[in-house]
């Protein structure tokens, strides 16, 4: 049996079996799945970021960095908020202030809109970022040999059902 397979009898592997009894444990058991790599891919960014040479970030504060460092052009908080699919403004206005405070980022305009660019530092401190993933993540994630084809094809799933999770809140919203 593959290492990544459950025991015969053990059951799915979930953090809410009451959950799992329902008509699709399957999800119950990728709601774990994603609860896992989540906090883990938080700890990442944050260590990674902090030994990029800028200590003290959250996860959304290198979320948004590496958001506003894509493609070198300017981004407004609704361009931000829109591709990370985040709803509280709030938070990543937050953000934005931390990175401009710390000089990583700067504010301008385009017509009425606020927009947000990188700085020299803040590309800087992206592509280190960059270059200990390779070392760090990328390199030893590549020995395990996996398809890349797949996970691109188990990424685009992850985004569709991100979707009906999305309707689920809106409906459970109107309730």
């Amino acid at each position: 049996m593959p290492s990544n397979e459950t025991p015969p009898g053990i059951g799915p592997v979930v953090s809410s079996a009451h959950l799992a009894e329902g008509a699709m444990p399957a999800l119950s058991e990728v709601e774990f799945a994603v609860t896992m790599m989540v906090n883990a891919y938080h700890r990442w960014m944050v260590r990674a970021m902090t030994a990029a040479g800028q200590p003290g970030m959250a996860p959304l504060d290198v979320l948004v960095l590496h958001s506003i460092n894509h493609r070198g052009r300017p981004k407004t908080l609704a361009d931000i908020c829109l591709v990370l699919n985040i709803e509280d403004t709030h938070t990543v206005t937050y953000s934005l202030r931390k990175l401009e405070k710390a000089g990583l980022v700067v504010t301008g305009k385009r017509g009425k809109e606020k927009t947000v660019e990188i700085t020299v530092t803040g590309e800087t401190a992206c592509l280190e970022y960059r270059r200990i993933r390779e070392a760090l993540l990328v390199g030893p994630v590549k020995t395990l040999g996996l398809d890349e084809a797949e996970l691109s094809r188990l990424a685009a799933v992850m985004r569709s059902v991100s979707g009906h999770y999305d309707q689920a809140a809106r409906s459970a919203a109107a309730m």
